[in-house]
């Protein structure tokens, strides 16, 4: 199901219609810059028909988006994805994809608003991008994880080198992944969530 909306989406679809009985559903979102795989992750792991608000690339995006490596792209996210992966018979999680383009970056107030972490896709051919990205979740103290997307083109580099680049703290998990692999993709995810239980313990020790 396709859509194109200009509005930010602030309210996601009703638990009582998504969710199984007993269960628990949180928000994830997944966030980066622009051809980063962001659309390509929340479909590889959704459980049901990814909704996806892909739009054709024209002419007037030339010169405005920032698509190093990506010259090939001819769709792009202009509102938000969504997904939803089983984690287990206790734990749903909904997926929202951002836009990735600066231009529709108003939007990630709503799709952030709720969130209970989330998952930075990095393209090392534009790492830079990921400075306000972080900054952004920083700011509205979402919980994140770094998953660098692993393109056979983009350069490789260190995990300690990446951290060192974005200025991370060492709790903050770094991980690589494939975004077309459904595994790779869920154990980003569960990456994430054993993140967020590592923060709670924390927390629950202070």
């Amino acid at each position: 199901m396709d859509y194109a909306s200009s509005d930010a989406p602030s309210v996601g679809p009703s638990p009582d219609m998504l969710l199984p009985h007993g269960a628990r559903g949180v928000k994830v979102v997944v966030v980066g810059g622009f051809g980063v795989g962001k659309t390509t992750m929340v479909g590889a792991v959704s459980e049901i028909p990814p909704l996806t608000t892909e739009e054709t690339m024209t002419q007037a995006g030339v010169g405005i988006d920032h698509n190093p490596g990506v010259a090939a792209k001819s769709t792009t996210t202009v509102a938000m994805d969504f997904g939803r992966i089983s984690i287990n018979e206790q734990l749903i999680l909904y997926l929202f994809g951002t836009p990735g383009q600066e231009r529709f970056w108003f939007l990630w107030n709503g799709i952030l608003e709720g969130a209970l972490g989330a998952v930075v896709l990095v393209d090392t051919r534009q790492i830079e991008v990921c400075f306000e990205i972080i900054t952004r979740l920083e700011d509205r103290r979402v919980p994140f994880v770094v998953a660098v997307n692993t393109f056979p083109e983009a350069p490789q580099h260190p995990i300690p080198a990446l951290r060192t680049a974005l200025a991370l703290n060492e709790s903050v998990p770094i991980i690589t992944c494939d975004a077309r692999d459904r595994p790779s993709s869920r154990d980003a995810l569960l990456s994430l969530m054993g993140y967020l239980r590592t923060l709670a313990a924390a927390q629950e020790s202070a």
